[in-house]
């Protein structure tokens, strides 16, 4: 169990601390929804956390391979859904790997991202097409 705590800071603004390590988080609205857009808004945490999640379960499948992927590359991007209510419609990754990564750890990679807590975590209406670039 984690504690995170929130305090609304006003001006469509809010502010996490992670209970175990006192780090801070600041959210603010998006422009499009009567924010400011100077900081992550909650939907673009949760586009984050998949993408961070994907990571750290393709490096605990590389540490136990002795496979480097280091310099791997994520982008993904949020797209709303156009008609109410407003909610996560996709989140399309990209995911450049390094170059030198045999094709039987190739396919056990591509495999993790199905076991990625949060991809198993949200709802299977919102659309998730990964896309792997390999560097050789």
């Amino acid at each position: 169990m984690v504690e995170i705590n929130i305090e609304y800071q006003g001006g469509l603004r809010c502010q996490a601390i992670h209970g175990p390590s006192g780090r801070e988080l600041t959210t603010d609205a998006p422009v499009d929804n009567h924010g400011q857009g100077e900081s992550f808004s909650p939907t673009d945490l949760v586009a984050t956390a998949l993408a961070t999640c994907i990571s750290t379960i393709m490096g605990i499948y590389a540490q136990r391979h002795d496979v480097d992927l280091a310099g791997t590359k994520i982008a993904i991007e949020k797209h709303m859904s156009p008609e109410a209510p407003r909610r996560i419609a996709r989140l399309p990754m990209k995911i450049t790997m390094p170059a030198g990564i045999e094709k039987k750890h190739r396919d056990a990679l591509e495999e993790t991202v199905q076991h990625c807590p949060v991809h198993r975590s949200l709802h299977p209406g919102v659309q998730t097409p990964v896309e792997f670039i390999y560097q050789d």
